[in-house]
């Protein structure tokens, strides 16, 4: 059942994939047209998530890498809070990537995902990720041509060797339509408390709409391997967005299915007093 359900969304592997072919709009994951009833089944999935996340801290054996990446206003932040606020800050890191520092600059392009890559026991969120380098990097052209596309292969490989050392990956791509990004832009600047997040950069980007759904499909062709497959989820509306992440991220700790260690005592030789 777990699987199927992600399977709903998951770019195949090695398949054509065009972004037009997905709704944005479509709210059918959540399996009902009841907002209570979907935002209540991703509160429980996010209990079940805290209690799975405290048997991974606990293992200290493997992590989780949650990738999410999307257009602005797509809802990054708003997954964070409805999937994984639930879970205590122990054992959870969230990576936002912004624009390089001058050190990062001053190393490869994929250091600052490494550094960032979380540790065994640790659910590691990427709020933007190491595919900033293929998106707005091919669509302002911030690299050569010849260097863009040397990037596919590399980000492949750096993400086969974190899965072949105990991290499971998980890719999201939030996927919004131009529409609802609109809306969401304008209700930014009507609101006093979302006025700091309106970027008017974000205006100069949403001109280049086509040419980065374009940097995504590519992304999403060249990118989801086996080991590290991406999830295309629509995000037009925020509740079944985190209905399908939050099923997604639990069905796959439960087959991670970390377990608490033994400890190298008997409990019943100790009397407390």
């Amino acid at each position: 059942m777990a699987k199927d359900f992600a399977a709903t969304f998951r770019v195949k592997p090695g398949a054509s994939f065009n972004l037009a072919d997905t709704d944005p709009g479509d709210a059918s994951s959540a399996g009902t047209t009841d907002k209570k009833a979907a935002r209540e089944r991703a509160a429980k999935d996010a209990e079940a998530i805290d209690a799975l996340q405290d048997r991974l801290f606990a293992e200290g054996k493997r992590a989780l890498l949650v990738v999410l990446q999307g257009t602005d206003t797509s809802g990054k932040d708003g997954t964070i809070r409805g999937v994984f606020n639930t879970a205590g800050p122990l054992g959870v890191t969230v990576t936002p990537f912004g624009t390089p520092s001058k050190e990062e600059l001053a190393h490869d392009y994929l250091w600052r995902a490494h550094v960032a890559a979380p540790r065994r026991g640790f659910i590691g969120i990427f709020n933007r990720s190491h595919y900033e380098d293929v998106l707005i990097g091919r669509v302002r052209k911030l690299a050569p041509a010849d260097a863009i596309e040397a990037r596919y292969g590399q980000i492949n490989a750096f993400e086969k060797i974190l899965t072949e050392n105990g991290t499971t990956i998980l890719k999201f791509m939030l996927h919004i339509s131009k529409k609802e990004q609109g809306e969401r832009l304008k209700e930014r600047l009507a609101e006093r408390k979302s006025q700091w997040k309106f970027n008017p950069n974000d205006l100069e980007d949403r001109k280049l709409w086509t040419k980065y759904q374009q940097a995504y499909e590519i992304m999403l062709r060249r990118c989801s391997t086996a080991h590290a497959p991406w999830h295309v989820i629509p995000a037009d509306h925020k509740w079944a967005r985190n209905v399908a992440i939050a099923r997604i991220v639990r069905t796959t700790l439960e087959t991670m299915n970390p377990q608490y260690p033994r400890p190298p005592w008997n409990p019943k030789s100790f009397v407390i007093r």
